[in-house]
């Protein structure tokens, strides 16, 4: 019988068990050992931005700048969340917080000149780390890694964002 993505599944008759137990576990092997390691890179770089951090600089390198509403939308969180996590950034020089051009009591974020030398030294040094870590592996290997993981990614952010609310009836 076909399902639909809306319809729950039986994740027991859904292929082999033992391969989605062996799955789960490896999940939950990969999340400690990113956590322990914040998938931090090498030498001295390794663990010196965490995970929010890092994600929130390459946000607003890849997007430019942008309100916090923006920002904490674009990541899927909350912008009281996005508030307290830019808040050391901005103290250590890394995130600039100005007026929005066209309505200066908005507040825009913006990756400063000192946040940018930053994201890329470290973006350097997790690239050398993920080198070093799949260095037997064939470049076709990591692509499909890639691939995988990407599509990984993008099934649990589905799953955790919340279904749109209709609008309210008056």
């Amino acid at each position: 019988m076909p399902t639909t993505p809306d319809m729950s599944m039986d994740m027991t008759t859904v292929g082999d068990t033992g391969l989605l137990d062996t799955l789960q576990h490896q999940v939950a092997i990969f999340a400690r050992r990113a956590e322990q390691t914040r998938l931090g890179g090498v030498g001295q770089v390794r663990n010196s931005l965490d995970r929010a951090a890092y994600l929130l600089l390459n946000r607003l390198d890849n997007e430019g700048p942008m309100g916090v509403k923006a920002l904490a939308a674009s990541m899927g969180i909350d912008s009281s969340t996005v508030t307290r996590q830019v808040a050391p950034l901005v103290e250590a020089g890394l995130v600039k917080r100005t007026s929005h051009p066209e309505d200066g009591r908005a507040v825009v974020l913006q990756l400063s000149p000192r946040g940018a030398a930053r994201l890329t030294e470290v973006r350097t040094s997790r690239r050398q780390w993920m080198a070093e870590l799949t260095g037997d592996w064939t470049a076709r290997e990591r692509e499909e890694f890639c691939a995988l993981l990407t599509r990984f990614n993008s099934a649990l952010s589905a799953r955790m964002t919340p279904p749109a609310q209709p609008p309210a009836v008056s």
